[in-house]
């Protein structure tokens, strides 16, 4: 009789480990970089939070300094948006605000920002066809 041979019933598991390691490499390697995004110091206020059935809202982020920039969803915080003039940004919100006109609006600016520079941005979304601009703040410390 010819020489029959077991079937193995062991899986090799060496492949999925070292698929697995390169995996781990790989973000180990990406996690510092989806970090990077617009650091704003935001103005500590007792407020409602954000709901999460919002759909992606129109995020207007302002530094410190000035520098505008413009990010479609407040889920993607880290992401650091697309630099904007305040000209260009009522042509920016314009468009998306026509494509979308019942989306959320917010403005997250620096607590050390000028008064009127808030008021000057939240105009200009408003005068692009925005319904309503709220003000994202972050909670206050508790102790204060």
């Amino acid at each position: 009789m010819a020489n029959r041979r077991k079937p193995m019933s062991e899986i090799n598991v060496v492949p999925y480990i070292d698929v697995m390691l390169v995996l781990l490499v790989i973000f180990m390697a990406t996690a510092p970089l989806l970090m990077q995004g617009v650091k704003v110091e935001l103005p500590q206020a007792p407020s409602e939070a954000l709901s999460n059935d919002q759909n992606d809202p129109l995020v207007v982020s302002v530094k410190d300094d000035g520098a505008i920039f413009v990010n479609i969803g407040i889920r993607r915080e880290e992401e650091k948006g697309r630099r904007v003039t305040i000209f260009s940004l009522a042509d920016q919100a314009s468009k998306i605000i026509s494509a979308r006109p019942d989306i959320p609006v917010y403005v997250r600016a620096d607590y050390r920002l000028e008064y009127g520079t808030v008021i000057q941005i939240m105009t200009v979304l408003q005068n692009a066809g925005a319904q309503s601009v709220g003000l994202i703040t972050d909670p206050p410390e508790i102790g204060d």
